[in-house]
């Protein structure tokens, strides 16, 4: 269970810190040895970063700054567990032309997650749904899901949708996780439409 929670805390700081890029500190001199400064950062996202546009309730509109002249978004959330620590990451976005699924969503959970129990989200009381894991890598392990309009309507009317995982160093234990659904309505509305 301490290496699971090991794993937790790397999830915690990758969710938390975003993509990270290699920045040069060497300051700038002139011939003459003077420090000739550095651009101070204006908070302005740089290319391939990802920086949140708007809330929504307990959910966010999460983008990708591009060169495109619209960036693209996704409805994010991020997962915390009883003491508030950062556990896994939710990111959803609407599809079109893609049959039964409306929407897609990712789902990010700690690496040492039992991977055969697979992932389960409920809504309230309502029976759930299990979901297989796709990838792993240094960051976590990857659910790549369809949601179908059924699924969405659910999610809509709902209050709370628990997210079930089971860590491998204990397979007789499950951790649940608590997604919001406070905001969620406005913010799928507000979210990117993907051509399939």
């Amino acid at each position: 269970m301490v290496r699971y929670l090991t794993s937790l805390l790397a999830v915690t700081v990758a969710l938390s810190t975003g993509p990270a890029f290699a920045q040069d500190t060497t300051p700038a001199t002139s011939g003459d040895g003077l420090d000739l400064g550095q651009p101070v950062e204006d908070g302005t996202p740089q290319q391939g970063e990802r920086y949140l546009k708007q809330e929504y309730g307990d959910w966010s509109l999460a983008c990708i700054k591009t060169e495109a002249e619209t960036d693209p978004c996704s409805l994010l959330q991020i997962l915390t567990d009883a003491d508030g620590n950062s556990v896994a990451e939710v990111s959803l976005f609407r599809l079109e032309g893609a049959g039964q699924a409306v929407a897609a969503a990712t789902v990010i959970v700690p690496l040492e997650t039992l991977l055969p129990a697979q992932l389960t989200i409920k809504v309230d009381a309502a029976k759930g749904k299990r979901y297989q894991y796709n990838f792993c890598n240094q960051v976590g392990c990857y659910a790549q899901i369809g949601l179908t309009q059924e699924d969405v309507d659910a999610f809509k009317r709902g209050s709370v949708a628990t997210v079930s995982l089971v860590p491998a160093p204990a397979p007789d234990q499950t951790v649940d996780l608590n997604m919001s659904l406070s905001g969620f309505t406005a913010g799928y509305d507000a979210v990117d439409v993907v051509a399939n």
